[in-house]
């Protein structure tokens, strides 16, 4: 999301629809293939009249494509900041309002309970047994397992 942000921001406001609809088929591609081929249209299509927005998107291009890598639930998960911004709105929001909440020991107690109790409304991630997979580094490609030894050959 942040990366849409700032490749968007290296564009005139008149052709960031176009960049952002090419920039949404690379990351809602199934596969990995086909999101190295809407990458490579994306980087044809704009890089001759916007170098700099394309160059910034194709330096993190394996960083961009790397959530092919994990379980295709976890998906949905990686491709938003949400959890993150939400989840801090609501510390910011509260001591902001406070200003100084006292000493650090008194601010810290009160973002734990904000944050305790901002944890009730929160969605559980999806494919939570697959978190064990993916600690223990087992392969994942396109979103599924990867098996056996002929699986990780073919990638």
């Amino acid at each position: 999301m942040h990366k849409t942000a700032n490749v968007l921001a290296k564009l005139p406001k008149s052709v960031q629809p176009k960049v952002k609809a090419d920039l949404q088929e690379i990351w809602m591609a199934e596969t990995r293939t086909s999101a190295n081929q809407a990458f490579e249209r994306a980087l044809k299509r704009f890089e001759a009249k916007y170098p700099k927005a394309m160059a910034c998107l194709a330096k993190a291009r394996e960083t961009l494509l790397a959530f092919y890598d994990y379980p295709a639930e976890h998906w949905v998960h990686i491709r938003t900041t949400n959890p993150i911004e939400s989840t801090f709105a609501t510390v910011r929001l509260r001591t902001n309002r406070t200003r100084n909440c006292g000493a650090r020991e008194t601010t810290l107690a009160m973002v734990f309970k904000l944050l305790q109790s901002a944890q009730k409304n929160w969605r559980r991630i999806k494919g939570f047994g697959k978190l064990e997979l993916v600690v223990n580094n087992v392969p994942f490609r396109d979103g599924e397992q990867v098996n056996d030894q002929s699986d990780r050959i073919a990638a």
